[in-house]
């Protein structure tokens, strides 16, 4: 069975915007907007721009280069990990004998 969608009210920048989602997602969407339109007040007060759309753009990017940390850091720690498990399989194989 799927969830129902609930209708929520976000802002982006000076627009508002009447979006679907499902229940257990709404924190997490309020939360990535209050951050989003913190980013943009930031913006706002270190950059000059043409219009909001320009600091909406700067957010974007901003947002994907932090996405793609993260994930390049997750796939890191991944291959870390493992490294390490087959040095461990290494150990115990010479220590087994």
């Amino acid at each position: 069975m799927t969830d129902s969608l609930i209708p929520i009210n976000i802002v982006i920048g000076d627009r508002n915007y009447r979006i679907k989602i499902r229940p257990q997602d709404e924190e997490a969407v309020r939360n990535t907007m209050k951050m989003i339109n913190d980013k943009i007040i930031e913006f706002k007060t270190q950059f000059s721009a043409k219009d909001m759309q320009d600091y909406v753009a700067m957010v974007l990017v901003w947002y994907a280069t932090e996405r793609s940390h993260q994930t390049q850091s997750h796939l890191d720690q991944a291959a870390i990990a493992d490294k390490l498990s087959q040095l461990e399989n290494i150990i115990d194989k010479e220590l087994g004998q």
